[in-house]
């Protein structure tokens, strides 16, 4: 028996039963289901939950928000209903699934982006999290001069910290098989095959020929396949290559398994994928992938040159709606393409305050609210989460309700992340968030703390604004509409 067996099965109830769930991932702090048909959940029923702290619908997603036990939850789910590899739900026949497309094809495109995107990268969050930490720290104990690159300490605790990285496609590969159903194994050989070292060594010799010479897609050739000339690129840290490469695979094993006599299909399919869509990956894919991807590093930087101050205060004070509609993981994939190319991203460090200012109107209503017991209770609940970058409690739970604290939150946000461009604050790579995000901010061998210093001034000046004028502007009554909703619970 699970801790949370119980909620587990109200949620699933709720939804419209296991066979109503299409895909099942969880965040932070969401549990994000993909029903067949949303007109079979009943919100108010879940809402009942004591730990259910909101329910929305976004992104083609059915979003269920628990706070920090969601993992807890999805796991007690997954062990009575058994979702396959914890993210989809067992298809038995050809015709469930000829009735699931006719069902989710209804949605519109961008929910299907989202969907798609949040399937791929939202359970590596907190390994992506985890590895950032870990490159955080040595780039800090490298600024102090306490590790250098060469110390036999420094090469283990970078690999550890860098796997991750490196070997991104072949993580990408697992969960974009799942999303697009194609065979876990064959998936990662895919994504091994185009990072394989040998192929990366060849960049190092001497180019054989050039082709598209003076166009933005030059390109030098290093070898051939059956004679083709093959434009090979070092995929290892890229996105966008390897999804597409295993979207392409999901047919061509579709295609495989309709004509492969059973007797020898468990092995020969893998053989005719891997054939097929290895090579059509690196001659066709990786190259088309490789310029698309500079072409959206070009946009965003594009945007950020025609005016760095508005590039910041637009993405600072939106992220927190897009947080609430649970659609700010479509741009994770955009974020972690920017790294690749580029080395860092202008587009997460603008929104380096946004949890801090929650944190700031919440210290600042605990100070102020004087008479009514439940909000302050709950905002003092949501104080200790929003230090560590878990502002679900404090947004859902507080500040959107009062609607103030979440506009002041925003336009603070928005100063800040209009300041960190004029600071010209990076971000290097993913890794921890609230008290923990700082290092993010400081490049691999630092010799300076110059960038955790223009992060703290960012969070510091906008967390100022945001408590000053939260502390101001309370009036007692701004809590009645707060105390309204909740007494007609």
């Amino acid at each position: 028996m699970g801790k949370y067996d119980n909620l587990a099965n109200n949620i699933v109830s709720n939804v419209g039963g296991a066979d109503n769930v299409e895909s099942l991932v969880h965040c932070f702090t969401r549990l994000r289901f993909v029903l067949k048909d949303k007109s079979k959940a009943d919100k108010n029923k879940i809402l009942e939950n004591d730990k259910v702290v909101d329910v929305i619908q976004a992104g083609g997603q059915y979003q269920i928000v628990i706070g920090m036990d969601v993992s807890d939850v999805f796991e007690d789910i997954n062990a009575i209903y058994h979702f396959k590899g914890g993210n989809e739900v067992i298809e038995d026949s050809e015709a469930k699934d000829a009735d699931l497309k006719k069902m989710t094809d209804n949605r519109s495109t961008w929910d299907k982006v989202i969907d798609i995107f949040s399937s791929i990268f939202v359970p590596l969050i907190n390994i992506l999290c985890a590895s950032g930490i870990i490159k955080g720290l040595l780039a800090i104990l490298s600024a102090a001069h306490i590790l250098q690159a060469n110390d036999g300490t420094y090469i283990v605790l970078n690999a550890i910290g860098d796997a991750l990285f490196y070997f991104f496609p072949v993580f990408l590969a697992i969960t974009a098989g799942r999303k697009f159903k194609v065979e876990q194994f064959t998936s990662v050989a895919i994504g091994a095959s185009i990072i394989y070292p040998t192929l990366i060594s060849v960049l190092s010799g001497k180019a054989i020929s050039t082709i598209f010479t003076g166009t933005i897609f030059e390109s030098k050739v290093y070898i051939t396949f059956l004679h083709i000339p093959l434009i090979l690129n070092n995929y290892s840290s890229t996105v966008i290559p390897i999804i597409l490469a295993i979207w392409f695979a999901s047919y061509i094993e579709k295609w495989t398994k309709k004509w492969m006599p059973k007797a020898v299909a468990n092995f020969m399919v893998p053989v005719v994928v891997l054939l097929i869509v290895v090579p059509i990956s690196l001659l066709i894919i990786g190259p088309v992938a490789t310029w698309l991807s500079n072409v959206i590093s070009w946009i965003v930087m594009a945007l950020y040159k025609l005016n760095p101050m508005l590039f910041g205060a637009f993405i600072g004070g939106f992220w927190q709606i897009l947080v609430i509609f649970g659609i700010h993981t479509g741009l994770v994939p955009i974020i972690l393409n920017n790294l690749a190319t580029q080395g860092y991203d202008y587009m997460w460090a603008a929104n380096v305050a946004c949890c801090f200012t929650q944190l700031a109107v919440l210290c600042a209503l605990a100070i102020r609210i004087k008479n009514n017991n439940k909000i302050k209770k709950n905002t003092i609940a949501a104080i200790f989460p929003a230090i560590f970058g878990i502002t679900e409690p404090a947004i859902y739970g507080v500040t959107l309700s009062l609607k103030k604290p979440f506009i002041i939150s925003c336009l603070s946000s928005a100063i800040g992340g209009a300041l960190a461009m004029v600071l010209n604050l990076k971000f290097y790579r993913m890794g921890g968030q609230g008290i923990f995000v700082f290092p993010v901010y400081l490049p691999d061998n630092a010799s300076n703390w110059n960038g955790i210093i223009n992060a703290l001034i960012v969070v510091i000046v906008s967390m100022a604004i945001a408590f000053v004028t939260m502390l101001i502007t309370y009036r007692e009554k701004d809590t009645d509409p707060y105390l309204m909703k909740n007494s007609s619970k």
